[in-house]
């Protein structure tokens, strides 16, 4: 049986995401499930390869159509952003950003172009990719403007174990989030989480949604979102045939048994509860696109670039779950 291609885009140069990238794609879990693709700058890998103290067979190719899968060691799509010794590890540069972009995007378009079957991503750093001059709030929005879907149609999925949560708003202040929770974003976000779901071979999901006000909103007492907007379009999901339960209080609701995803209206909401739980494990999944995209849910760590301090533990995750995906879809 042929193995599902991945793609793994180094995240910013200057962080952690060359060597967990790297450790991941030399792991033996990783190596079972899948053939890894490294996708960014050469001099990058080496450098961190170097100080990490490992020594890969890298075999590099300059376009994925290019790319020999059967050959020894570990294939690369080199982007050649660097000059040998020229990006500065642990610094902020509109270079790095840059960097963690374009290679974000050579790995999104060889899955578009059928090269690959999924693409993961490293840690970026968003001040980097603003110094940087590019639109970027998050993974989800920068995957729809490259794959041609409205923004407003991808949304974020943190996984990690067995839990799943989904978020209605993210990268945006409280004050715009709770604007941007109307009927139709939460009908939206409940059908694109039933879709992914049965896209990774769930096929019957159950989905809770949580409130957006404590306790629910406490039949009103609290505020009135939760019987204007989420109740009206979790009742329009249900009559459409999708398994779906709320509102439920935020605080409470990850307590509640058997369900293969919980949607959340708030980044908060979801990322306290997952990275309480699965601390530097947690992986982003970007649904409501045409592509399998997964993120790691750490930052980039500058403090600890080129250490070997690093654990690519959230990558692995992320790769095995994208392996098991695109097996499935087949």
């Amino acid at each position: 049986m042929t193995l599902p291609r991945i793609a793994i885009a180094l995240g910013d140069p200057a962080g952690i995401g060359p060597e967990i990238a790297l450790k991941a794609a030399l792991d033996e879990r990783v190596r079972s499930v899948c053939q890894p693709l490294l996708v960014g700058d050469r001099s990058v890998v080496d450098t961190h390869a170097q100080l990490c103290g490992l020594a890969p067979r890298i075999r590099g190719f300059r376009e994925a159509a290019q790319i020999d899968w059967e050959g020894e060691g570990l294939a690369m799509l080199e982007l050649n952003q660097f000059p040998a010794g020229t990006f500065a590890l642990g610094e902020i540069r509109a270079a790095h950003g840059r960097a963690a972009c374009d290679a974000a995007r050579a790995a999104i378009q060889a899955a578009l172009d059928g090269q690959v079957d999924a693409v993961v991503a490293a840690p970026q750093t968003e001040t980097a990719i603003k110094l940087a001059g590019i639109e970027f709030d998050g993974y989800p929005s920068f995957v729809a403007r490259c794959t041609g879907v409205a923004a407003e149609d991808a949304f974020l999925m943190i996984c990690f174990d067995r839990t799943r949560i989904v978020h209605t708003t993210l990268h945006v202040s409280l004050r715009q989030a709770i604007s941007l929770i109307t009927r139709e974003r939460v009908g939206a976000v409940i059908r694109s989480a039933d879709a992914a779901l049965k896209r990774i071979g769930i096929a019957k999901p159950r989905l809770a949604v949580s409130g957006l006000n404590p306790h629910a909103g406490e039949d009103g007492m609290f505020g009135s979102e939760e019987t204007e907007i989420i109740s009206p379009a979790i009742i329009a999901a249900k009559s459409a045939g999708v398994d779906v339960a709320g509102p439920f209080g935020a605080d409470t609701m990850f307590h509640h048994a058997g369900y293969d995803a919980f949607i959340v209206m708030i980044h908060d909401q979801g990322h306290i509860a997952a990275k309480l739980q699965a601390r530097n494990r947690t992986a982003g999944l970007t649904i409501g696109t045409p592509e399998l995209f997964s993120s790691v849910a750490h930052g980039s760590a500058l403090d600890i670039a080129g250490k070997n301090l690093a654990s690519p533990a959230a990558v692995i995750e992320a790769v095995e779950r994208l392996a098991g995906a695109a097996a499935a879809t087949g």
